[in-house]
């Protein structure tokens, strides 16, 4: 019985000395992890858009244009899909990808309008992309929400569609 008590003393006195004592300890490893943004909310697409063209002009690639939302299962595919071994030395050498947040009621009109802009109409689902050239002339643009089904497609779909458009 006294060997038990020593070991808990020893252990509290540990804990006491860790940054946050046992109780920063605690949170420390029950803190859910930081969600991964796909598409910012707060930003600016206008701004994101003329960033990526003067990239893309910079660098001789091309703009992928992605309007989707984290809320957007299929979204989330995508984006896994783009960084997966097959896809990621592909789009990094070859586009600048912009995300174009639209939220789940896309209701949020300035950012559809944008999408309407780009030959992209949001009503038949996102994920939806756009591809432009270095000085914004759309290139391709969804018309019937091809990858708005993602999660039934592979990651050699995209591949297909990121060769296709490299230029």
């Amino acid at each position: 019985m006294r060997g038990r008590m020593k070991i808990w003393v020893l252990a509290v006195a540990l804990a006491a000395m860790l940054p946050g004592g046992a109780t920063g300890l605690r949170a420390q490893y029950s803190a859910a992890p930081a969600k991964h943004s796909i598409y910012p909310e707060a930003a600016d697409p206008r701004a994101d858009i003329a960033k990526g063209l003067a990239q893309a002009k910079r660098e001789h690639k091309r703009v992928l244009l992605d309007f989707g939302g984290d809320w957007c299962g299929d979204c989330q595919v995508l984006d896994i899909y783009f960084h997966q071994p097959l896809n990621s030395d592909l789009l990094t050498k070859n586009f600048v990808l912009v995300h174009v947040f639209i939220n789940e009621t896309m209701d949020n009109a300035d950012h559809v309008q944008l999408a309407l802009r780009y030959g992209v109409p949001i009503a038949k689902g996102v994920p939806a992309l756009a591809v432009l050239d270095a000085n914004g002339t759309v290139l391709y643009s969804q018309k019937t929400g091809q990858f708005n089904s993602m999660r039934n497609m592979d990651p050699g779909s995209v591949n297909q569609f990121l060769n296709r458009w490299k230029g």
